[in-house]
């Protein structure tokens, strides 16, 4: 069945009558119904329609048909205030037009027979900015373990997901990875970003094996579980400065380029424990965003340890419903008046599994969105930790919670909920 464009219908939506004698198109709005008219049956309205941005097409153009009894002359319909006059065609009538001029919100259509000043149906379609949920993967271990790798296959296969993936790059210097197992595993992350589209970003605990593969001088004194870590897994990354980490990020993405990776451009680090050193490295190196602002009260677990305390004086005002910003030169929290970064930092404020029920998970989800259309766009950073520990309940709460985002996908016309990695999440969240 052919839609007329939305040119044809702009010529058809003309006061007076036309050549052919129709009744002329109405000059006021009718009155809404009572009910709808189950005379006239309307098929294609949507009910969400995407505002689009640089990250995410809009959708914007809404097609309508309606069925009419025999000896309807003309349907006129209203988008607010503005009349189209709608085509007719093989016994229906047809209506093509775009609605990206339409604001955000839940916007009522009104549609009338042969110039009635009462309407027969009255709709509602929702024009909403995109709820950007992310699910990513922290790799705190040289191997995350077949169980885990299986585990995301499923999780692939069940649901729409793109993932981010923070590889650690001590995959390829832990001198307990066999180079076979090192090439299985770079097969894998290779088939996630070519098959499942999923992004292969950057995670660093400073471990003594890749440091010093690096050329530097391995930090024991400084972790944030214990008084000394000689195997470097727990200690502050912003215990290196910016010199020392940008040595760090240049050796982690020859390891990725040498293992058919790629170049990672996303960032998050080891504890969550990124100083502003750290992020003036990052900015250094051309990394596009980091997410390393924590959502510190969820990691309650960790009371009592400087893990706990680090990220609660680093990232205080970071909570369920922070959203993208820039840091600057002298502030990881962007607050302090000084020139921003061109790094988007977004924040965890989903945490990662470990730490939270999926109780808490879905009212994070919620705190984020009510349920009605968005004005601006709106992100939610969610993960878990692919690894040999990772257990079945971790599995059940991450797919659980997916089962619950995906309720509300935009590609299913459910709500506004777009799955994304943070490399594309970037564009949604420009500089002022």
């Amino acid at each position: 069945m052919r839609i007329p464009s939305y040119a044809a219908v702009l010529a058809l939506s003309v006061i007076g009558c036309g050549d052919n004698g129709d009744p002329p198109a109405a000059t006021n709005k009718p009155d809404a119904p009572a009910a709808n008219d189950d005379a006239f049956q309307i098929h294609g309205l949507h009910k969400w329609y995407l505002i689009g941005n640089a990250a995410t097409p809009g959708d914007d153009t809404l097609k309508i048909i309606v069925d009419a009894p025999a000896g309807t002359q003309v349907v006129d319909a209203w988008i607010g205030d503005k009349p189209l006059r709608m085509q007719p065609q093989d016994g229906e009538f047809a209506l093509e037009t775009s609605v990206a001029d339409v604001p955000a919100g839940a916007r009522t259509m009104v549609f009338a027979a042969d110039g009635s000043p009462t309407a027969f149906a009255a709709v509602t379609f929702n024009r909403s900015a995109p709820y950007y949920v992310l699910v990513s993967t922290d790799w705190d271990f040289s191997d995350p373990g077949d169980v885990a790798m299986a585990d995301i296959d499923d999780l692939h296969a069940h649901h729409p997901i793109r993932m981010t993936d923070f590889v650690g790059p001590y995959t390829f210097t832990d001198p307990a990875v066999t180079p076979a197992r090192r090439d299985q595993i770079a097969s894998w992350l290779i088939m996630q970003r070519d098959t499942n589209h999923d992004e292969l970003g950057l995670h660093i605990h400073p471990y003594c094996n890749f440091v010093e593969d690096a050329g530097v001088t391995c930090v024991t004194d400084k972790s944030t579980v214990y008084a000394e870590d000689t195997s470097g897994y727990t200690i502050e990354l912003d215990a290196y400065d910016r010199a020392t980490m940008g040595t760090l990020l240049d050796h982690a993405a020859d390891l990725f380029d040498a293992h058919g990776l790629g170049r990672p451009h996303t960032f998050r680090a080891g504890g969550w424990t990124a100083g502003v050193e750290t992020m003036l490295a990052l900015d250094d190196k051309g990394y596009i965003a980091d997410t390393s602002a924590l959502n510190w009260a969820r990691i309650e677990e960790w009371r009592g340890k400087l893990l706990y305390t680090w990220n609660m004086e680093h990232w205080t005002p970071i909570g369920d419903t922070s959203q993208p910003y820039y840091p600057t030169q002298t502030a990881t929290l962007g607050d302090d008046g000084s020139a921003p970064l061109s790094i988007l930092e977004v924040p965890d404020n989903g945490v990662m599994i470990d730490y939270v029920s999926i109780y808490e998970m879905y009212g994070v989800f919620d705190a984020n969105w009510d349920g009605t259309p968005l004005a601006h766009p709106i992100s939610l950073m969610m993960g878990f930790h692919p690894s040999t520990s990772y257990s079945a309940g971790e599995q059940d709460r991450v797919d659980k919670f997916l089962t619950y985002a995906d309720k509300h996908l935009a590609t299913n016309d459910l709500g506004p909920v777009v799955y994304t990695t943070l490399s594309d999440l970037v564009a949604a969240f420009p500089p002022d």
